[in-house]
């Protein structure tokens, strides 16, 4: 069997379809879409129909879509922006403990500009309280910044509801959604958004392409000074080519898209139901129901993430661990500590996120490999043999 790749959550493959579309950009359509000739405004319209394109995916009004080089920029621009925009008023901000980084270093750059942070607790199912949202919110609150979705664990926020008690209280709100958009249907207006930021590589589109939705009204100063492009409000040539990819990419991933979410799932509940069922000390990482279709994130007792990613790539399946071992850090991910997991079950953690061409021959081949590397792990595990001994197992 060829690479078995779950890790749609890091990054996705491009359609043939996006780079079909994109292609045009890199050499026969070339032009500055600020520039007033004819091979320019080529590239003004396909701005302009890409822009079309994702608000009305997003519910919103295409004056509301401006395009950035990612979902990490897109997260800064909307803090850092509404933070610094609204200064006069107030200097306190809400966020969650188990946000991205993108937004949480953000955060942190604040807190040292002083401004106020205060980080909400999540319960095991990686759910914030909505009470203690609103007991949180003081006269000096300027925004709420909770992720759409959550990329570790899968768990999805009540969106709606924190929307709604932002706009009772007269404070933005602003969602991280790269991990959502093309898994769940998003419409800012219904669901009280006031800004949110997505990106084009999680969603079978380029990488260097993101988006930041901003309801018209809102008040947020320009991250990127300089030219007139995005209406003034970012500056620097377009991409055209990745915008371009980006739209095609969130029209195709809303094309049939309650088949292919239901058949995801399907393969997801598969996956996570044999794992529970044949590997004991197992559990499940987020919220069990209100999860992406795509997410399956299992904590392994007396295991070791990274070991067992290695393991799983040697039996050519390509996932991710719940810890940071890609950035070079040993501590655990800090969404499972926040989830209440201690440190030792923390480390021993694996993501597994689903994509369209996942098939159910290669969710079996994981359920048949994955037993046996997990055994092979514990059986090397000085604390595991303890475990077996206080407990009088063989």
């Amino acid at each position: 069997m060829d690479k078995i790749y779950l890790d749609h959550a890091a990054t996705t493959p491009v359609k043939p379809e996006v780079l079909e579309a994109m292609m045009p950009y890199f050499t026969q359509n070339f032009g500055n879409p600020s520039s007033v000739y004819q091979i320019a405004q080529i590239n003004k319209k396909a701005l302009d129909d890409a822009r079309e394109t994702v608000a009305k995916h997003l519910g919103a009004h295409p004056n509301e879509i401006f395009f950035t080089a990612g979902g990490s920029e897109a997260d800064n621009w909307a803090i850092k922006g509404i933070a610094e925009a609204n200064k006069a008023k107030g200097n306190h901000i809400i966020t969650s403990k188990i946000e991205h980084h993108a937004v949480l270093h953000t955060c942190e750059y604040l807190e040292k500009q002083g401004y106020e942070v205060t980080y909400l607790n999540v319960n095991e199912n990686g759910q914030i309280d909505l009470e203690e949202l609103k007991a949180a919110i003081k006269d000096t609150t300027i925004l709420i910044t909770i992720m759409y979705a959550n990329n570790e664990v899968g768990s999805i926020m009540p969106v709606k509801e924190i929307g709604q008690i932002a706009k009772e209280h007269g404070v933005a709100f602003h969602t991280d959604a790269v991990q959502a958009v093309g898994q769940v249907r998003i419409d800012v207006k219904d669901q009280n958004i006031d800004a949110l930021s997505m990106s084009g590589h999680k969603i079978y589109g380029p990488k260097g392409v993101g988006v930041l939705y901003i309801r018209r009204g809102l008040k947020v100063t320009n991250l990127i000074h300089g030219g007139a492009q995005e209406r003034g409000r970012r500056a620097g040539t377009e991409n055209v080519p990745g915008i371009v990819g980006l739209a095609k990419a969130i029209e195709l991933a809303y094309t049939d898209f309650d088949n292919k979410i239901a058949r995801i799932q399907g393969l997801r509940d598969r996956l996570i139901n044999g794992i529970l069922t044949s590997i004991p000390y197992s559990k499940l990482n987020g919220d069990p129901v209100k999860r992406l279709a795509n997410n399956a994130n299992i904590g392994f007792e007396f295991v070791e993430g990274e070991s067992l990613l290695l393991l799983l790539d040697m039996n050519g399946v390509a996932a991710s661990s719940g810890s940071a071992c890609t950035s070079g850090s040993l501590d655990p991910s800090h969404v499972l500590l926040a989830l209440g997991l201690p440190h030792e079950k923390a480390h021993g953690s694996l993501r597994m996120t689903l994509g369209e061409k996942t098939t159910e021959a290669e969710i079996d081949f994981v359920l048949e490999k994955l037993p046996a590397i997990v055994g092979r792990m514990r059986d090397m595990s000085p604390l595991y043999e303890d475990f077996l001994k206080e407990n009088k197992q063989d």
